[in-house]
């Protein structure tokens, strides 16, 4: 009777001891998105030598809050321990990044709720900004140098950052980034303190405009994409509709974007109604 009774106490007391030792479940979902500094879109007007400027990465946005890396939308990105060993107790705001052109790659890696080890080892967390910090960013970007450096960590990376002398600077390095199969630029004004939503202080550039929309509906195609996709019928942050019938390879037209998710399209300017010219599918941003 008595060794009946103990071995639910025996039970209790391991699984006590796993938690102690492996620490207690990180759940998929944090919560609240963190609040982070967002980019508005470059504009001539402006002085370049006010600005550093780095490249834009096609990479999965991610903020590490001290102890994980949270997406925009504030779920945990599930990596694995010694992907985050030596990272600091304190906030970063960068971007989980493979290589130029491995976006889906990237994606399909961190999304997983069992990382798998050899797609991590792809992967670097490529920071940019220092949340919450004293100083200019000028000052953060040392700071920041300085962080990357002590923790000597093959996964933890500093976007590098240039000050360019004029605008036929700025083009020649967009046209540099471009042709090698980058994105654009990011600008960031050196003198700006830290700051959240969108704003000045970080401007992007590239050889066209993207944007987000939310899949609504799923239109048939015709003639070589019958019995397929034809287009996505999307809807903007500001309640309008449009069609992508762009962009998309053989196997996303088998296997278009659901609806619900937040999508990425690239275009050339809008129209009177505001509606964007020339829309193609650049990729999804956020299943639903």
């Amino acid at each position: 009777m008595q060794s009946i009774l103990t071995f639910p106490l025996l039970i209790l007391l391991l699984i006590l001891l796993l938690i102690l030792l492996l620490g207690p479940a990180i759940p998929a979902v944090a919560g609240e998105p963190p609040p982070l500094l967002l980019a508005k879109p470059y504009t001539d007007d402006i002085d370049v030598r006010d600005y550093w400027v780095s490249e834009k990465l096609d990479g999965v946005r991610a903020y590490w809050d001290g102890r994980r890396l949270l997406s925009r939308r504030g779920n945990v990105f599930q990596a694995p321990a010694w992907f985050t060993e030596g990272f600091p107790p304190h906030p970063l705001d960068g971007e989980l990044w493979q290589r130029r052109g491995a976006f889906e790659a990237t994606l399909s890696a961190v999304r997983k709720q069992r990382p798998v080890a050899a797609e991590w080892r792809q992967l670097s967390y490529q920071v940019f900004e220092l949340p919450g910090a004293a100083g200019d960013f000028s000052q953060r970007l040392a700071r920041l140098e300085r962080i990357v450096a002590a923790v000597n960590s093959p996964y933890l990376k500093l976007i590098p950052h240039q000050w360019l002398k004029d605008q036929a600077a700025l083009q020649g390095k967009l046209d540099e980034v471009v042709a090698g199969g980058g994105e654009g630029l990011m600008l960031h004004r050196a003198d700006s303190l830290y700051e959240t939503g969108r704003s000045n202080a970080l401007l992007k550039l590239k050889t066209y405009e993207d944007a987000e929309a939310v899949v609504i509906a799923h239109l048939p195609g015709k003639g070589r994409n019958l019995g397929r996709l034809g287009a996505l019928l999307v809807e903007m942050p500001d309640g309008k509709q449009f069609k992508i019938g762009s962009g998309f390879s053989d196997q996303e037209r088998e296997n278009p974007p659901s609806v619900g998710a937040l999508v990425t399209y690239k275009y050339y300017g809008l129209s009177r109604r505001g509606i964007p010219r020339f829309a193609s599918f650049l990729r999804i941003r956020q299943p639903p």
